[in-house]
């Protein structure tokens, strides 16, 4: 019997055929192949069996080609938007029923469905993800499981450190995969990502020839125009180019906002028997004139009620330009058929130049005052990892084993100026002020001298244990990590010894997988990680220095389901985190613990043909424990909502043939505002609609989409960053028109 792969297209036409072929011969048998969406092949033709057989039987497998633990994507699921696994850091690409952990993919199909512009937009179809703005700036952050991810701290392809600052764009990205929970088994001792990780997957040549012009409007008057170009050259297809250009400027939804993207990426591969390469290249420059940041609310004891939501209370002078440089070399060579050896590097320099202000409030009436902060930073990273990886057996156990090194090393540069001579304005009435007089600041803010440097290095040895046929797996892994923060002073540029920190440990991990049938998958997991503490505010005393080293735990159990057509996971975890706070003397220390408890539940899949869905939910329990004195023991941490649901769906309507209706719900529960719990901000509910239309054009595929996000134009305080000084509008009605076209 010959198995059907789930692919979206393949399996609609070869069931419909099965259907037919039935109905009208009964008692026919046929069995059918398709090939993964994902891998850029055709679906094969259904091959009817003969009358003679008796049954007919349907079986929706993964693809049997793909090989774990390497560079190869986790195939995509049904429709191609999602895959049921990804990067696991050094580990390489595993689907979701093989390991002790939870993690999902958001593929190039799915950011081109949805319209996503950045990757905040993709990610907000995960429950358990929140976005979160800057601090005081325009950067995308996120909280996995309610800890911080900053988003300079995303991998690419597994490398930490290498990615644009602040905020990525996904013409470039292939995959968006989302690893929920403590990782540095997998990914070392990161910059952030105690509750997990996201990693971005570059783009590569598929074997069918692409060139795809794009164009796309979002209200009020932004405009892009985008090509994606891939070719695969060579008597087998083993060498492949592909490029990806992006323009993108004008007005957003809010008033007097205005934004720039340019972006060029180059990715270039080879697949031969033995060895596969890949290199990465990129530029990026997102530009912010007039940005709407957020409010600081330091100055009131009550969140303020929300001004239009199109309204910009920031000033005419506030920009950001950040500029990127980045890079990435990959190679795997076969040593034998069940030995690896792999390597990868990778580095980015970025510089941010800008001038940021958020209005104050002085009291509830909406009254704020408007100062400067100018900056100028240089940010220089690199990356690198190396390992082999193999199998074998002894008896009837299979071991998986990986032993790798990873390190990465980052060096800081900045140099910042404030106005401290302050002007009046009020957030539901803006006033437009003067820029104020630069009165003070640290460093040469026309050569920043270095500031920090941070150093993360660790060995990693891990082993996956499989019996009974692989049915019962069990990772057994530690990791050797050493953790290096240094900061320098602005004027001298001398080591500051007292804000020196070196700490180094091992951090173990071992999880086990149960499959009791073919498509249940029980697990548990017990992981740790250590990495450097957040930098310091630009609010606190110390602003810009490293607090010290944070040490986490994880423990967490679940179950992963997975018919083929519908998948899914259920899990319940408890991560602990030293926590960070301002204390009375206006410094950024760790004080006391983070413990979170929560639930987490996704589907995803297509339970009837044409419809697909996907949602979840996650409830968390956070608390902060073990603080200075007892003072915010048992208060919840700062900007952690209870719970968030998503429910997505896609409907093909009939019998338009290509026509897609799709709609989005995302629920986000309350959060407390600051530390003491007296501030909160309210829950909210957003709606998204759209609809897409695939056409032919000259035998050519061109596709429109028309969106609307925020459809009901839901006014609410989206989030509070982690220190709780600045709170942030949620976006407006926002419509997003684009057509693509390939040729």
């Amino acid at each position: 019997m010959r198995t059907l792969t789930p692919s979206s297209a393949g399996f609609r036409v070869s069931l419909l055929t099965l259907i037919i072929a039935a109905s009208i011969t009964p008692g026919m048998a046929a069995s059918v192949s398709s090939a993964n969406s994902a891998a850029g092949s055709s679906p094969a033709k259904p091959d009817i069996a003969s009358a003679n057989a008796q049954t007919m039987t349907v079986i929706a497998t993964p693809d049997d080609n793909f090989k774990p633990g390497g560079d190869q994507l986790v195939p995509a699921y049904l429709d191609g938007q999602i895959a049921n696994g990804g990067r696991m850091g050094m580990l390489g690409e595993q689907r979701a029923q093989d390991v002790p952990f939870n993690i999902v993919g958001y593929t190039s199909k799915m950011i081109a469905d949805q319209q996503a512009q950045s990757i905040a937009d993709i990610v907000t179809n995960d429950p358990s993800v929140q976005n979160v703005q800057g601090f005081g700036n325009f950067s995308e952050n996120y909280r996995i499981r309610g800890f911080q991810l900053d988003g300079d701290d995303m991998s690419f392809g597994g490398l930490q450190g290498i990615m644009p600052r602040q905020v990525v764009s996904t013409n470039m990205i292939e995959r968006v995969e989302i690893f929920k929970g403590s990782n540095a088994l997998m990914n070392g001792a990161g910059l952030s990502g105690v509750g997990g990780m996201i990693n971005l997957e570059p783009k590569h040549a598929d074997d069918t020839p692409l060139t795809r012009l794009g164009v796309d409007y979002t209200s009020r008057s932004q405009i892009g125009t985008s090509l994606d170009a891939g070719r695969r050259f060579g008597d087998n297809n083993q060498f492949g180019a592909r490029v990806n250009l992006l323009q993108r400027e004008g007005d957003t939804a809010v008033d007097r906002d205005k934004r720039r993207t340019t972006l060029a990426s180059l990715g270039l591969d080879y697949r031969g028997d033995s060895l596969r390469t890949s290199l990465d290249v990129g530029y990026q420059k997102q530009t912010y004139h007039n940005g709407r940041i957020g409010v600081g609310i330091t100055g009131v004891n009550d969140i303020p009620g929300l001004p239009s939501t199109t309204s910009n209370y920031s000033q005419k002078w506030v920009y950001s330009d950040i500029e990127s440089q980045f890079g990435m070399a990959r190679a795997e060579y076969d040593l034998t058929d069940s030995w690896t050896l792999y390597g990868a590097m990778g580095g980015q320099h970025s510089h941010e130049l800008g001038a940021y202000s958020s209005p104050k409030l002085i009291n509830s009436n909406g009254d704020a005052t408007v100062s400067l902060l100018d900056t100028n930073k240089y940010i220089d990273a690199f990356s690198g990892m190396a390992g082999v990886r193999g199998k074998f057996n002894t008896g009837f156990i299979s071991h998986s084993v990986n032993v790798g090194y990873s390190a990465l090393t980052k060096r800081d540069k900045t140099a910042w100026r404030s106005g401290t001579s302050l002007q009046n304005t009020n957030i539901y009435d803006p006033i437009e002020v003067p820029r104020p007089t630069v009165t003070g600041g640290a460093g040469d803010y026309s050569s920043p001298g270095v500031t920090a440097r941070t150093r993360t290095e660790g060995v990693l040895l891990s082993d996956t244990l499989g019996m009974l046929d692989d049915r019962v797996l069990l990772t057994l892994g530690a990791r050797h990590q050493r953790v290096e923060v240094r900061n320098y002073s602005y004027t001298t540029g001398l080591e500051d010894d007292s804000s020196r920190f070196i700490k180094s440990r091992w951090t173990p991990a071992y999880g086990l997988v149960v499959k009791p049938w073919q498509s249940i998958s029980l697990y548990a997991n017990h992981i740790e990680a250590l990495q450097p503490g957040s930098a310091a505010p630009n609010t606190a005393t110390n602003y810009g220095q490293t607090t010290g080293v944070a040490h986490s735990k994880q423990n967490e159990v679940g179950v992963k389901a997975d018919f083929g057509r519908i998948g899914g996971s259920l899990a319940l975890f408890d991560i602990r985190k030293p926590s960070g706070i301002l204390n009375s003397a206006g410094a950024y220390v760790l004080d006391g613990e983070q413990r979170h408890r929560g639930v987490e539940l996704s589907l995803f899949g297509e339970p009837m043909l044409g419809l697909r869905l996907n949602g979840g939910a996650t409830w968390l329990d956070p608390t902060m424990v073990r603080t200075a004195g007892g003072t915010y023991d048992g208060k919840e941490p700062i900007g952690v909502p209870h719970y968030n649901m998503v429910l997505g769906a896609e409907y093909d309507i009939k019998p338009i043939e290509g026509l897609t209706a799709t709609a989005r719900v995302n629920r986000s529960g309350s959060q407390y505002a600051n530390s003491a719990n007296t501030k909160k901000l309210d829950s909210y509910t957003t709606l998204d609609l759209g609809v897409r239309y695939r056409m032919k054009l000259q035998e050519n595929d061109m596709v429109w989409r028309v969106g609307v996000e925020n459809v009901t134009n839901e006014n609410y305080w989206s989030s509070v960053e982690s220190y709780g000084t600045y709170i942030y509008q949620g976006q407006p009605r926002t419509l997003k028109v684009s057509m693509s076209y390939d040729f």
